[in-house]
Order: C-alpha cells, then structure tokens, then sequence
C-alpha cells in the first residue's frame, strides 16, 4: 500500500512539474509574440483608439498543421508526436499565460497590449468605431515536439474585413530561451 501511494505521488509531482513548465513555454511564446507584434503599436492612452486586440481564447490546432508538416523536414521527422496534439476543440484561454506574464513585471509591453477580448467584444468595438484598421491577434494553442525543444503555433490577424493574414512561427528552446526559428505557411485575403 505504501508503495502504490508513492507511486501515486512520484506520478501526481511529474504531471505538476510537466504542467507548470508547459506554463511558463506558453507564456514565454506569448512574450516572444507580443513583443514582436505590438512592437510597432502605441502606448494605450486615454481615447487612443488601439488598433491591435488581443484574442482570449487559445484557438485549436487544425488539418491546417498537416500542410505545414509536409513542407518542412524538421516537422516531417516529428510528424507523429506533431499529430497527436492536433485537437479540434478546445474550451482553453491565455488568461493564465497573460497574468503571469504581466504580473509586475513587462510592463511597457503591458502599456502597449489591451486586456484580451472575445470576438463578440472585437466586433462591437469594430461596429462602435466603423473604421476597418482594427485587427484581432489570434494565437494557438502551441505544439510541443522534440522533448520540448521546438513548438509550432499558429498567428493569425483577423478583421472585419477582407484583409485577414497568418503564419505559423517553429520556435526552438536554446539555452532555456525560446527563438522563433522559422516563420512557415504565409498567408493573406
């Protein structure tokens, strides 16, 4: 009896360890991704309209990650472990990943990143200020390969017109930092 429960908890601490870094990967992606694309965005400041929005919900992966999978010899090697963690729904958010990334600490990068919105939310600012400039950023749940060495997650902006885009960015651990290592499948309306 002893020994099952020492079982239990070697197995219940090695699923917290893998959950708590699996964590901290996503809200250093996310770091990574704000950096890059709020770079250009202004400060938010009192009746400043802001341009770029945040997307709460961590979109699924898709068939669409199988495309990406057949152009790229890195990800054709890790196909298999890549394809396991294609889920087609997902009820997760970035709330977490936000909050610690912005909790004392980046907070120019927080002066330049609204709180996250729904897409219900998006459209009624869109409709209130009936200008096409504003786009929604919308992220991925990551995928985590090669003993965690490399994630691919999926960026894309949307509006409420026709000029929508995307990519997806194969990020690489080194050093204990992530670096996007390659920006795969393009794509523009």
């Amino acid at each position: 009896m002893k020994l099952l429960s020492l079982h239990f908890l070697l197995g219940f601490l090695f699923l917290t360890t893998i959950s708590f870094s699996q964590e901290e990967d996503n809200t250093a992606i996310l770091k990574i991704i704000f950096t890059k694309y709020y770079k250009n965005e202004k400060v938010i400041a009192k009746g400043r309209l802001q341009l770029l929005n945040f997307y709460c919900g961590k979109a699924p992966n898709n068939e669409e990650v199988l495309d990406v999978i057949s152009k790229n010899d890195l990800l054709k090697k890790n196909a298999v472990e890549i394809k396991k963690q294609i889920v087609f729904g997902t009820n997760e958010d970035w709330s977490k990943e936000y909050n610690i990334l912005f909790d004392n600490q980046n907070q120019y990068l927080k002066s330049k990143v609204n709180a996250c919105l729904s897409l219900e939310e998006f459209q009624e600012i869109s409709k209130k200020h009936t200008e096409n400039n504003q786009r929604l950023l919308i992220v991925n749940k990551p995928i985590y390969f090669a003993q965690n060495q490399y994630a691919l997650v999926k960026v894309a902006f949307y509006r409420n017109i026709v000029r929508n885009s995307g990519l997806f960015l194969l990020l690489e651990k080194v050093n204990d930092e992530w670096i996007i290592k390659d920006y795969l499948n393009e794509w523009a309306t």
